[in-house]
């Protein structure tokens, strides 16, 4: 009598721990959004593109030669988040960020600044070429998205 109650109690635990699990799982919309395919053969070298991820802007840059040599030559000492461009970068002509700047949360603007990258008009923040910190209040570089 005894052990079946365990085996019953048991069964019921495993039940009850498994309805809860289930109902803790993602729905498919929820998992749709968690996912994005682009056609990066639309984007032309040199361009900017912003797309929406978790309601959140993305930014793609398909980079020229030029401006992955000039993202390489920064001298990261005299950054202040030093991060090499190849740490920011699967591959060096595609850079994709969050499109989030790291002061206050604000979108920066693509193509702009005293830097050829972003500029954050909220606050004055400078990004390069590479979406790394090159001034005005912003901490942080822009936060790669895939690196």
């Amino acid at each position: 009598m005894i052990g079946s109650m365990g085996v019953l109690s048991a069964s019921m635990a495993k039940a009850s721990v498994t309805n809860f699990l289930s109902s803790m799982s993602a729905t498919a919309d929820v998992l749709a959004l968690a996912k994005v395919e682009i056609g990066l053969a639309s984007i032309p070298e040199g361009k900017n593109v912003i797309i929406k991820w978790r309601g959140k802007p993305v930014f793609i840059r398909h980079r020229t030669a030029d401006e992955i040599e000039e993202a390489k030559n920064v001298d990261i000492k005299t950054l202040r988040d030093p991060e090499t461009d190849e740490a920011r970068t699967k591959s060096p002509e595609w850079l994709v960020m969050l499109g989030v700047c790291t002061h206050l949360g604000c979108v920066p603007i693509g193509e702009s600044g005293d830097f050829g990258g972003w500029f954050c008009p909220c606050h004055g923040s400078h990004y390069d070429i590479s979406g790394r910190i090159r001034k005005g209040p912003a901490p942080l570089n822009l936060e790669p998205v895939a690196s």
